[in-house]
């Protein structure tokens, strides 16, 4: 792998503090007793075996939103698209998809619960008392949908201590960030903890005329208008017994930015867009889940009952010009309207002693979505759902000998499908010697998924006409796809001495497959080309984890074998006129490898100066064959690296705190994370390359002895203008990442 200048000097500096900053009588000790819950077991995050990120709750304040995690993480990307859906990757694994239908690679949970589609990985984050990213497939631990890894958001757990605090920000394009907490120790037996936020926002994207006829509102920028609250009640029943219950609701509105395209040259941060294709967004999501846990000597048992959902309705400009190439009725506007629900329930039964650690399980699991999915030309029409212009698809779409001979206006594919879900698992650590310990799961998941729809055009003489591209018949029906997996991992830990440890492990994970979940063009989507396969992951692991008197370094290698990845695949269509659109949809490849390095270290000087840094060095390629299942196109890919896949990613993060007087303190805090070019997409075209780009944010902050605190922040501070996620449509489009912001804050704690 070649790697430019900042990739040496960065690699340089960690390997100079690891070699001469960890004299024991330099600095003060650093915390490595911090306890995770990764393995679904309270430990040591330095005693497992296993790559894991942990971001505590300094790392989060500064956050607004999910995918802020990923510019604290090496080896970790986001690609964001529709506003707030979040597909996140983990050294490279991970299909980079903008349906809801389709969860990400990277097993994500909140507060224990499995957040099943990629549009609950990301929610307002407020309160949370830590993150942990487990890195390599987690098939054992985690089941379905684990094939890169698996991210744990932990919310603050309620105490006995009567405290609290309210925070607020102001900052650029008239930020209002409101966020407060409350712990409320009732009695002996019940504590309660209240959270909230309230986030407001005007466009950080500049929407910018380019066609004197069409208006360019300011809005389609994006704006965030949000709001959560949380309540977690905890029930000290004895001294064996606890139960917690959570309830948490949020609501996002305001409106969705829209995407750049690519035929626009109009500077960083900005789009162009007219007005027909703004919308307002009204999501909300809800949930509430019951967590039992049982002790009895050595033996425990942890139960949890979740329900989560959400309704959206939302949309934006989907061809990203206020008019394609100058042509009115080329342009083509969309929005979702959606709702999912979602219960499950998992059992574990742990037993603990000095020899072993043993771990059993069962988890059960049904889900419900149905979408509505529409695209039209020009103004929409509320009440027929008809557009004012010639949708560009329409002639391709409506078949060979269309039901009408008016115009279609709009596309509209309604879609409905069901999961269930059903696994028995297993995770254990044995002592062999005392040095030397075994670690090996196992996990038997069935699922079945049902799915049902169709696709039709919205003619402007009231036809509404079933599709039928190519002539391959009427698009409507219906499929169920029973499928079932077993996933492990083997590993053995060695304890070099105290203070270090070395370990080898092999882990397997699978992602499900299941309908495509956007355009139904013919009978074929629910037996052939709506239908995607599953994906799995073979990773093998080795590594090191040492901590010293002020200085922790751990570092892995890896090599992962991914087999029949998901990807989106852009398929270019012809127009009746002689131009040309794209169609997508979600496929299997053959075939890819990933590989690479993670080393992690954090330092601790002094008092209450902390230094924490990560690298990963990676390398991905797809491989590809004569595969009857692969698409045609898909040779075309082979040799290309995995999308979101940058060969170098690299944190560090610094917070200092000194006393300026009797009464008051200061603190100082940055953090910053660059990562190499990587592409948008499996094709691997140059005009769909993300170049390399550094995120760095810094915030100085006043402590008064009163539980008064007083800042400024800053955020993107060197305002790089980069894509967040693309597709290809009428050209190819991207939508974009925030530009520089800054600000206040003022918090109060009690």
């Amino acid at each position: 792998m070649i790697f430019d200048k900042r990739v040496l000097l960065c690699s340089t500096l960690l390997i100079t503090l690891s070699i001469q900053l960890a004299d024991p009588a330099f600095g003060q000790t650093i915390n490595d007793e911090l306890i995770v819950t990764a393995t679904k077991i309270e430990q040591n995050i330095q005693d497992i075996g296993l790559s894991v990120n942990v971001l505590d709750r300094e790392d989060l304040a500064r956050l607004d939103s999910g995918e802020g995690i990923s510019f604290l993480t090496s080896g970790l990307q986001a690609a964001v698209a529709n506003g707030n859906q979040i597909s996140f990757q983990i050294r490279g694994i991970g299909a980079v998809d903008h349906q809801a239908l389709t969860p990400t690679a990277a097993a994500t949970y909140i507060d224990g619960v499995y957040q099943a589609t990629n549009v609950q990985a990301g929610p307002l984050l407020f309160d949370i008392d830590r993150v942990e990213v487990l890195k390599g497939p987690q098939g054992s631990l985690y089941g379905r949908n684990s094939s890169s890894g698996a991210i744990n958001f932990h919310s603050v757990l309620p105490d006995n201590d009567a405290a609290g605090y309210v925070g607020l920000e102001y900052g650029a394009s008239n930020k209002f960030n409101l966020n407060a907490a409350v712990n409320l120790p009732v009695n002996d037996i019940f504590s309660l903890r209240l959270a909230a936020r309230y986030l407001t926002q005007e466009p950080l994207i500049e929407n910018v005329q380019t066609n004197d006829e069409i208006l360019a509102p300011k809005s389609g920028g994006g704006q965030r208008d949000e709001f959560g609250l949380r309540a977690i009640g905890r029930f000290s029943l004895s001294t064996s017994t606890e139960v917690l219950v959570y309830v948490h609701y949020s609501e996002d509105n305001g409106v969705n930015p829209a995407p750049l395209n690519d035929s626009l040259d109009i500077g960083s941060h900005r789009i162009s867009i007219g007005p027909d294709g703004i919308q307002d967004t009204d999501n909300e999501f809800y949930g509430t889940s019951l967590v039992l846990n049982q002790e009895f000597g050595d033996l425990s048992l942890v139960s949890q009952t979740a329900y989560t959902g959400y309704n959206q309705q939302y949309g934006f400009d989907f061809d990203g010009t206020p008019a394609p190439f100058d042509v009115e009725n080329l342009n083509a506007n969309l929005a979702y309207n959606r709702n999912f629900d979602q219960i499950s329930q998992e059992f574990r039964l742990n037993y603990v002693s000095k020899h072993f650690e043993l771990m059993g399980g069962a988890y059960l699991e049904a889900e419900q979505f149905d979408q509505e999915y529409l695209i039209w030309c020009g103004e929409l029409d509320l009440e027929t759902l008809l557009g004012t212009c010639r949708y560009v698809g329409a002639p391709g779409r409506a078949g060979p000998l269309p039901a009408s001979n008016g115009v279609a206006t709009s596309l509209q594919s309604l879609i409905s499908q069901s999961r269930k879900t059903a696994a028995i698992f297993s995770y254990n650590t044995v002592e062999i010697t005392p040095r030397l310990s075994a670690v090996i799961g196992g996990r038997l998941t069935h699922e079945v998924i049902e799915g049902e729809g169709e696709g039709r055009h919205l003619f402007d003489d009231g036809v509404i006409a079933l599709n039928n591209r190519d002539g391959l018949g009427q698009a409507i029906g219906r499929n169920k796809i029973s499928d079932t997996h077993f996933s492990g991992n083997f590993g053995l830990n060695y304890a070099i001495s105290e203070d270090a440890m070395a370990y080898i492990s092999y882990s397997n994970g699978y992602k499900s497959g299941g309908f495509n979940g956007e355009v139904i063009n013919n009978a074929t989507h629910f037996s052939d080309e709506g239908l995607f396969g599953s994906e799995s992951v073979d990773a093998f692991e080795s590594g090191i984890k040492w901590r010293g008197h002020n200085l922790i370094l751990n570092a892995a290698g890896f090599y992962q074998n991914y087999d029949r990845p998901q990807a989106r695949i852009f398929v270019p269509f012809d127009t009746a006129d002689g131009g040309s659109f794209t169609s997508n949809s979600l496929s299997n490849l053959n075939q890819a490898v990933s590989y690479g390095l993670d080393i992690e270290a954090k330092w601790a000087p002094m008092d209450d100066f902390l230094i924490k840094a990560g690298m990963t060095f990676l390398d991905t390629e797809i491989i590809q064959n004569e595969d009857p299942n692969v698409p045609q196109n898909a040779d075309t890919f082979d040799g290309n690296p995995l999308p979101f896949a940058s060969k170098f990613s690299g944190v560090l993060a610094a917070r200092y705190e000194w006393q300026l007087s009797e009464k008051f303190r200061a603190s100082i805090s940055g953090n910053g994370k660059y990562q190499s070019s990587f592409f948008l997409d499996a094709e691997g075209r140059a005009d769909r390359q993300q170049s390399g780009y550094e995120i760095i944010d810094a915030s100085a902050v006043i402590h008064f002895g009163t539980g008064l605190d007083l800042g400024i922040w800053g955020r993107n501070l060197t305002n790089a203008d980069y894509a967040i996620s693309g597709f290809g449509f009428i050209g190819y489009n991207t939508f974009r990442g925030a530009p520089r912001t800054y600000g206040l804050s003022l918090k109060y704690s009690y």
